[in-house]
């Protein structure tokens, strides 16, 4: 099991990672951020990333139960941006939780940041 700080730094740790944060899509709040501060990311948008992406999350959660659809675990939603991937992750283990992930396109590989953060959620306690 790890910790939040420490599943944080691991995520960061994924090849081309520039940020990742831990939010709460019910409440909003950013619970815990690592960044490499670069001028592509400056470190404190993660947490207001996390503030803007929950309303994406809550959004897609209210089509889902509209459209009554039978699968309504959201597991991940990716916004692919010209030099970057940001991929939120909804936690399985912990229910309301996401991982916000911010990836450097050119550096990055897309499916092996997933199977990491897939990893690394199922280590995380809070």
């Amino acid at each position: 099991m790890q910790k939040l700080q420490d599943s944080l730094v691991e995520a960061l740790t994924i090849e081309g990672a520039l940020g990742v944060a831990l939010g709460d899509w019910k409440t909003g709040m950013c619970l815990g951020f690592k960044g490499t501060n670069t001028p592509a990311l400056p470190e404190k948008d993660l947490e207001l990333a996390v503030a803007g992406n929950t309303e994406v999350i809550r959004a897609k959660m209210r089509v889902a139960e509209s459209l009554k659809l039978k699968d309504r675990i959201i597991e991940e939603i990716l916004i692919i941006l010209e030099t970057q991937y940001h991929l939120m992750r909804l936690t399985k283990s912990i229910n309301g939780l996401f991982f916000y992930l911010v990836l450097d396109r050119e550096k990055g590989n897309l499916a092996f940041a997933r199977i990491k953060l897939n990893q690394i959620e199922k280590e995380l306690t809070i």
